[in-house]
């Protein structure tokens, strides 16, 4: 791959996926889809293991923060294959100067977040960098979750065909446009409060009443 790495190769989009398969994918010889979780198979066993970075601004925005989207994230993208989100990791590289009041606050709602979801932080890691080498903090969140023999084809998105309904959980772009506002000190005639929660209590139930769930996805 040729070329310069722009902001566009981070969104999540036709350039990303690219960037995925041409340079990270085909150095580390994945093979199979590249979905929300890789799943493995350890002594008869099949988990689900997943990792994400998180950098977003502004680090607090109606209806959470950059902590409790980063656990958010980490166990919907388990649940969402299928997986029951069991642990997660957290690393942090903090800006020398941030406030620790601001940290213990996110690591409060994380904590918190843990608990609803019934999941545990088990271990981590912490970097301090010198001012103006991060924007204040960038959380990455790991987890690992257990995935039944049944659910193994949620994903890979094998079973997907014309004919299929698409279900969404709730209105599209809450969360975007909730921190778009913050960021830029948006003003709405209603209310826009980020929906970010997570899913895995909404999903169990779903799976166990359902056996005709083609793919799931968190995004």
């Amino acid at each position: 791959m040729e070329g310069l790495i722009s902001l566009n190769h981070g969104s999540g989009g036709k350039q990303t996926h690219e960037l995925i398969s041409r340079v990270f994918a085909k150095s580390f010889g994945m093979s199979g889809p590249l979905t929300d979780s890789a799943v493995l198979k350890i002594t008869g066993s099949r988990i689900a293991f997943t990792t994400d970075s998180y950098v977003v601004d502004p680090l607090f925005f109606p209806g959470g923060n950059i902590g409790k989207l980063a656990v958010c994230g980490t166990v919907n993208d388990l649940a969402v294959s299928g997986a029951r989100p069991l642990y997660l990791s957290a690393s942090f590289i903090i800006e020398e100067g941030f406030p620790a009041a601001k940290l213990s606050d996110i690591v409060a709602s994380m904590a918190e977040e843990a608990r609803k979801a019934g999941i545990k932080i088990v271990t981590g890691d912490t970097k301090v960098v010198e001012k103006g080498k991060c924007d204040k903090l960038f959380i990455t969140t790991s987890g690992t979750g257990i995935l039944t023999g049944d659910l193994e084809h949620i994903s890979t998105g094998k079973r997907i065909h014309n004919g299929d309904r698409i279900i969404i959980n709730g209105p599209v772009g809450n969360h975007a446009i909730a921190v778009l506002g913050a960021r830029n000190n948006l003003s709405f005639s209603t209310p826009v409060v980020s929906d970010c929660a997570s899913l895995n209590l909404l999903i169990k139930p779903l799976l166990a009443e359902c056996t005709e769930v083609h793919f799931m996805s968190g995004t």
